[in-house]
């Protein structure tokens, strides 16, 4: 539940709710420090609570992270204002920060609402859930997602006809159009970034025909359909709702690609792709899924063999770039691709493409330091002054950088790293405090 705000002092403020923000705050909170979190959703959790499981043991995504968030969610020396943004921080001493924020309304009294979704049903305002990454509909009245926290409804006043609908069937009476945003001024003695990363736009490789081609899909998508909490009982391409037969990942979509603004290896496709075909062998075991790779770089603990497991289990990966895909009259598709081992141009027709998008930097941090700019590093995620001896140190004192604001990273990588800020924060609130 979220918190009336009481207190415009903290120890610390931690901006981003994900797995890394919220591992910083809860150490700092167990330490006994007063910490702020600010999230942008409308839910704890990040990206980590929407996936289906993690890699590579195929532990469930969601099982981990919903004692984390019911945890933050209840802690007494956390303040969680999620639906928030920090516009604006600026020093005014060695051992304070003012930061600005704005907390946006919900329309609806979290402490007041019992996730009924009586409003859901009766709003007749349908458009595109975005928490199911557009595959279907959502109402303008709604609870984000199943295991959301704070669990309660939220209105999409954009969308909202403002009928009345859903305040009619409300027990509660806790749907409030007259919520308006609230802008906040709260000192703070340390500030800990943990906004984490963007996902690539396949749209800007239109030769992928993403967002052409309804049976071309990003590897989210395929998420969600794999996950507990997925939008359709089985996997369907969202085309006609036909299961597929013959499924292709292409790797490297906007990674490794200087045409496109970002040079670097993202480090999570290859294993996620991976990951999502052994699940897909065991949801579709009939399928034949193939994975179309330049290198695979699986260099972390278990990850090769890993990779060794999903080819025990048939998944075929070949060895190719590729140059185009186009659409039949039917909906499938038709990969042109490199041959890299035999240096050839092929075809080979799949019902289902999953693109495997790569990492790219959040922006919104950029801006927000005022006049004392947070250095960026070349590829503009949040700068590390020693990535070696103390990674989550920044260009500016007192402001700490935690998981994937830092570069890309897999989970438990941005789980060490938000304790690497988490203990860098503590150690300098006690070296000021003495």
């Amino acid at each position: 539940m979220e918190q009336i705000l009481k207190n415009i002092s903290y120890d610390a403020l931690v901006i981003g709710a994900g797995i890394a923000g919220g591992e910083a705050a809860l150490n700092l909170a167990n330490t006994g420090y007063k910490v702020l979190l600010v999230e942008k959703d409308l839910s704890v959790g990040g990206k980590m609570i929407m996936l289906s499981k993690v890699f590579p043991t195929l532990d469930c995504s969601a099982c981990i992270t919903t004692p984390k968030v019911s945890e933050i969610s209840r802690h007494p020396n956390i303040t969680l204002f999620t639906g928030s943004e920090v516009s604006n921080i600026h020093r005014v001493s060695d051992v304070e920060f003012v930061a600005k924020v704005t907390r946006k309304p919900r329309y609806v009294h979290v402490a007041d609402c019992t996730s009924c979704q009586l409003c859901e049903k009766a709003c007749p305002v349908s458009v595109t859930d975005q928490y199911q990454f557009g595959l279907i509909g959502r109402k303008a009245a709604f609870i984000p997602f199943s295991i959301c926290s704070p669990k309660a409804a939220a209105i999409d006043i954009e969308n909202c006809t403002l009928c009345g609908a859903c305040e009619k069937v409300c027990p509660t009476n806790c749907i409030d159009f007259t919520m308006q945003p609230e802008e906040m001024t709260l000192h703070v003695r340390t500030v800990i970034v943990a906004t984490g990363f963007n996902m690539f736009d396949p749209k800007k490789m239109p030769r992928y025909g993403y967002g052409e081609y309804k049976n071309v899909i990003t590897a989210l998508q395929m998420e969600r359909q794999l996950a507990p909490t997925r939008p359709f009982n089985t996997i369907l391409r969202p085309g006609d709702g036909k299961v597929p037969d013959k499924i292709a990942y292409v790797l490297c979509v906007g990674s490794r690609d200087a045409s496109v603004g970002n040079p670097i290896c993202s480090q999570i496709c290859c294993m996620y792709s991976i990951k999502q075909a052994q699940l897909l062998m065991g949801a579709l075991p009939m399928a034949d899924v193939t994975i179309y790779y330049i290198n695979i770089r699986s260099f972390g603990k278990g990850f090769e063999e890993f990779y060794q497991q999903a080819k025990g289990m048939g998944v075929n990966f070949v060895k190719g770039k590729i140059g185009r895909i186009k659409a039949k009259e039917n909906g499938n598709l038709i990969l042109r691709y490199e041959d890299i081992n035999e240096g050839r141009l092929r075809e080979a027709e799949h019902d289902m493409v999953v693109l495997a998008n790569g990492v790219l930097p959040n922006g919104d941090v950029n801006n927000i330091f005022g006049d004392e700019k947070l250095k960026l590093d070349a590829f503009n995620f949040v700068g590390q002054t020693d990535m070696l001896a103390s990674p989550a140190r920044t260009s500016m004192e007192g402001v700490f950088v935690a998981g994937t604001a830092t570069g890309p990273m897999d989970i438990p990588d941005s789980i060490l790293s938000a304790g690497a800020a988490s203990a860098e924060a503590i150690s300098y609130l006690i070296q000021k405090t003495v």
